[in-house]
């Protein structure tokens, strides 16, 4: 079952938040592998689309925000685009196009940036827009301070983190076939209310606070793939924190943690065919044998046959309410 953990380090400017994908980020892959259109991705867009799905939730469970946290990395190399979407209460789905061949072991300048014109784009999407409000987002490059291109995902997000919320930030983030993870910490200010703690913070001086930051920080760096992916999180934040005054919170799973949700359905698709009519629909099905649409976004395909298509046109179909559009 996937999970999302928060924690904070008692008495010290730090927080910090595991996620671990499983159920979750398996169903992701599934729909991909199915679509007999598109196939499965090439692993290595797989693992970045995966860093970028546990990095995501991570961000939304983060911040307090009634709306959508998507990500998106595009730029002019075999990667087109690759967006994960996250709800506040940790829906999530991600999707990848590729538009040239793949080799193992492309690194994201490769796969993105190759020509220096690859971005992140973070996008806060209100759920109830008040008249006159637009989403706000934030836009960065694929390079550091010194243009330099930058060669993993987390320095991405950890670069953006510094540039827009002027938060120090650490990401360690890694993704197979089985499991999407992410550990982030992050550096709070030592007075206010975002002192999650509300203790002795405020009493530190800014050198010490610093000390305290830096030591968690490379603690989390010397978490390794291979453990990031296969230990659970009792051993994992042990195994890295044991020393630290840290105070966990109940762990985000199930209907209140990470899931995978896609807005697209059958009845969609359903509700879309009728609208096209009767004589369209049965001209598609006469040329093709079946009535074959697949979402855009997750990849899963609905196929109508010669039976659903005539069901589809009945009075009694057609009187029924109907959802909207495929999404």
């Amino acid at each position: 079952m996937s999970e999302l953990h928060k924690f904070i380090f008692d008495g010290l400017p730090v927080r910090g938040q595991l996620v671990r994908l499983t159920d979750a980020w398996q169903e992701v892959l599934r729909r991909r592998a199915a679509n007999t259109q598109t196939g499965a991705w090439p692993p290595v867009v797989a693992e970045m689309l995966g860093e970028m799905a546990a990095a995501t939730v991570l961000m939304q469970g983060n911040i307090k925000f009634d709306g959508a946290l998507i990500m998106q990395i595009f730029g002019d190399g075999p990667l087109k685009l690759a967006v994960a979407e996250v709800q506040p209460d940790l829906r999530l789905r991600a999707t990848a196009s590729v538009v040239q061949s793949v080799t193992p072991g492309m690194a994201l300048p490769e796969l993105v940036n190759r020509h220096g014109r690859g971005r992140c784009a973070i996008t806060l999407d209100p759920r109830r827009r008040r008249e006159g409000q637009q989403a706000y987002q934030g836009v960065v490059p694929l390079v550091d301070e010194g243009g330099a291109p930058l060669q993993t995902l987390a320095s991405v997000l950890e670069h953006y983190m510094r540039q827009s919320e002027q938060l120090d930030t650490t990401l360690v983030l890694a993704a197979d076939e089985q499991v999407a993870a992410g550990l982030l910490i992050q550096r709070l200010p030592v007075q206010g209310q975002d002192n999650l703690s509300q203790s002795s913070v405020a009493r530190e001086d800014a050198g010490s606070a610093d000390d305290d930051y830096q030591r968690i920080r490379l603690l989390a760096h010397s978490l390794q793939r291979a453990e990031l992916l296969s230990l659970d999180a009792d051993t994992l934040l042990h195994r890295l924190f044991w020393q630290e005054p840290l105070l966990r919170f109940a762990p985000l799973a199930g209907h209140q943690g990470p899931r995978f949700a896609c807005s697209c359905s059958r009845e969609r698709v359903a509700a879309m065919l009728q609208g096209l009519g009767q004589p369209e629909a049965e001209s598609i099905l006469a040329e093709r044998g079946e009535i074959e649409v697949g979402c855009d976004f997750c990849g899963q395909q609905q196929r109508f046959d010669a039976v659903d298509v005539a069901r589809l046109f009945t009075p009694a179909a057609q009187q029924s309410p109907q959802p909207g559009s495929v999404q």
